[in-house]
């Protein structure tokens, strides 16, 4: 694994050196490349005018941001260097919050922690010390002229750090429309049982595949190899209104048919719950 980047985690009159990792495996997207088919050459993108219609040279390029409908305010790279926030790669633990207390919509991406030569010891106990209270780290971390707002946390033997969105970057989801409807008492003990006919102890990640990713590359490796290649079109899915008790009641049905593939599926619970209603 390449590390992206050093960092040093400010913890109190505590210096620990790290190095940044992505914690996501880049390249699992199929992508494809726009060609021109007549003779088999990649095309490029060319820089347009709106204005004019003609193509702009790089070098004739500058950033400019719209104050008013069509009027622009234009900066060099000087001064956009000046803008930005100085990049200290520091990370500065600000507080320490209880873990479980920072909402998962603010979560933007995660980066793995690594301890930089010299840092081991630091490292290991600011990892120890947030496992044995249950609580995170939130800190301010200037990089590439920004400043991000980051979590660290214990993860297994070491720390990531989870880059959050700020408080007024997050939508609220009042403001997304949304009817009223009435739920019956019957409709939601049929939905219960649904969620506990499906439910498993623990999540296992590794049972879950990228089915479409493999289906497309098996599709492109046949194209290599000069074979045609159709895909029969998929059923559009009904959207006619139907009755949800009927459909509860059908799920429950076709549930008790399939067997439990899940591992850790729950069975505990329902044996409890027995146990209890016969004393």
């Amino acid at each position: 694994m390449r590390a992206l980047s050093t960092a040093t985690i400010s913890f109190g009159l505590v210096s620990i050196p790290v190095k940044l990792y992505s914690a996501y495996e880049s390249g699992s997207q199929v992508r494809f490349n726009q060609i021109d088919q007549r003779d088999g050459a990649r095309v490029k993108q060319q820089l347009i005018s709106s204005k004019s219609g003609e193509p702009v040279p790089r070098d004739q390029i500058v950033k400019g941001y719209e104050f008013a409908k069509g009027q622009y305010v234009l900066f060099t790279r000087e001064e956009l260097k000046a803008l930005e926030s100085v990049s200290t790669h520091t990370i500065d633990i600000i507080e320490f919050v209880p873990a479980d207390q920072v909402d998962r919509k603010f979560l933007d991406r995660v980066y793995f922690l690594g301890a930089e030569k010299g840092g081991a010891r630091a490292y290991k106990l600011l990892a120890q010390g947030l496992r044995k209270t249950g609580r995170a780290a939130i800190a301010k971390y200037a990089s590439r002229g920004k400043e991000h707002l980051v979590m660290l946390r214990p993860e297994e033997d070491g720390l990531a750090m989870e880059q959050l969105h700020y408080a007024d970057e997050l939508r609220s989801i009042a403001d997304v429309p949304m009817d009223d409807a009435e739920i019956k008492k019957e409709e939601l003990q049929l939905a219960l049982q649904l969620i506990d006919q499906s439910s498993s102890d623990q999540f296992n990640p590794e049972q879950f595949k990228d089915e479409v990713r493999g289906r497309v590359m098996e599709l492109i490796e046949k194209k290599i190899q000069g074979e045609d290649i159709s895909v029969a079109p998929a059923e559009q899915a009904e959207t006619k209104i139907i009755d949800i008790m009927e459909a509860l009641k059908a799920s429950l049905a076709e549930g008790e048919r399939k067997p439990a593939k899940r591992a850790g599926k729950k069975t505990a619970r329902k044996k409890t719950s027995r146990k209890k209603s016969s004393g």
